[in-house]
């Protein structure tokens, strides 16, 4: 599935005409004979509207205030679990993969065969060890054609689409349309694969060379440049968006991953796919990139108003556990739960290095008496307990 499948149903067959003396790029035709579109190189021409540098200089503050209210979180890098999760299950909803955060959660836990949706909770989980990966290799391996094909064999392990070259840029023709549609009857084709190898390089030089352009507009522009290029048989929405949340800890934009576009991308989805299309119909970029920058603009608020949700409760948590006498292991266990707010004991005993089972069991019947954990399967044993207070910080619609 793809950035433009949505509108297949309703967009006739690809046609040269579509294309303007204004796009970014031209309709060429195929040794096969079918019509394709190859964008041209960024950046492209572009002049700035005051709406537009308005807009910008919103996006930019409120990701700077989410940057700073990151860093002052008690153990961050255990909080941007949480958030990772909860982007790779927007992501890959808007893919059509229906897995909601409580399944992912309870799928990491205890790997349960029976879940109903246990092949969608791979391909989500996939995407977190995808993102989690592409944060590591960032150390050694700066966001480029290779960490995104190792990116995609991540993403693509043991799921639906395993078998359409994981890890390898596409070696044939691919095509957006409706189900059953054919490079006949498609909606868009992505430039065939010599021009899609040279559109892959001059993308990557974009992304290394230096630009007066401002990092956001650049990020814009590269995330449709790959949609639009579509290297990959199948996963390319997912990698697209991976490389957002890549690119902004590797620019320096935020120290640490919490900013996600997905939630907007799927609220907004049929905006989402025709400010793409009509980038590519019509250069019309500043309509993509203010798209694009309201859902900087606004993820950034809602990230900031999670993360200070998670830090009320941090705090109200410790209050409530002062008189125990061993609070100080309590409160590990406590931030281990705002990245994992479904447990069973012996990840809790893994998590936090207890010496002994029965030691994590103690504190999980401590947290349990507390309110703060409520066990969920009724069973004897394998018994799966929900940090409930801490799940709707991370996913509850925020009140306006």
């Amino acid at each position: 599935m793809s950035i433009y499948t949505a509108l297949a149903d309703t967009i006739q067959i690809m046609d040269p005409l579509d294309f303007h003396p204004t796009a970014p790029g031209q309709a060429i035709r195929a040794s096969a004979g079918y019509w394709a579109f190859l964008p041209d190189p960024l950046p492209p021409p572009f002049s700035w509207s005051a709406a537009l540098v308005s807009l910008l200089a919103e996006a930019e503050r409120t990701l700077a205030q989410l940057a700073e209210v990151g860093t002052r979180f008690t153990n961050p890098h255990v909080m941007v679990r949480s958030f990772v999760r909860q982007e790779a299950v927007l992501s890959s909803r808007i893919e059509g993969t229906r897995t909601s955060l409580e399944e992912l959660y309870t799928f990491e836990a205890v790997q349960l065969s029976f879940l109903p949706s246990v092949l969608d909770a791979r391909e989500v989980y996939n995407y977190v060890q995808a993102l989690d990966y592409g944060l590591q290799r960032l150390d050694s391996l700066p966001v480029s054609l290779r960490l995104i094909r190792e990116l995609h064999a991540k993403l693509m392990e043991g799921v639906r689409g395993d078998h359409l070259t994981p890890g390898q840029f596409r070696r044939s023709q691919n095509w957006i349309g409706s189900p059953g549609s054919t490079l006949e009857t498609a909606t868009f084709i992505p430039p065939p694969v010599v021009q899609m190898l040279t559109a892959l390089d001059q993308l990557e030089k974009f992304i290394h060379a230096p630009s007066d352009l401002p990092p956001l507009a650049r990020l814009g522009m590269i995330h449709y440049q790959f949609e639009a290029i579509h290297p990959f048989l199948d996963g390319n929405g997912r990698v697209g968006r991976l490389l957002i949340a890549l690119l902004l800890c590797e620019w320096g934009l935020l120290p640490l991953p919490l900013l996600y576009l997905s939630a907007y991308f799927e609220a907004n989805r049929q905006a989402y796919y025709h400010h793409l299309l009509v980038v590519s119909q019509a250069g019309d970029w500043k309509g993509w990139l203010q798209f694009f920058l309201t859902g900087v603009r606004d993820q950034a608020r809602i990230a900031t108003q999670r993360v200070r949700k998670l830090q009320a409760l941090q705090a109200r948590y410790w209050e409530q556990l002062q008189t125990e006498r061993d609070q100080d292991r309590l409160m590990r266990v406590v931030d281990f739960l705002i990245g994992h707010p479904i447990v069973t004991i012996r990840q809790v005993q893994i998590g936090i290095g207890a010496r002994d089972y029965k030691i994590a069991q103690r504190y999980i019947r401590k947290l349990t008496q507390a309110g703060i954990l409520s066990e969920v399967t009724g069973q004897a044993r394998n018994r799966v307990y929900r940090a409930g207070e801490i799940l709707d910080a991370i996913e509850r619609p925020l009140k306006e």
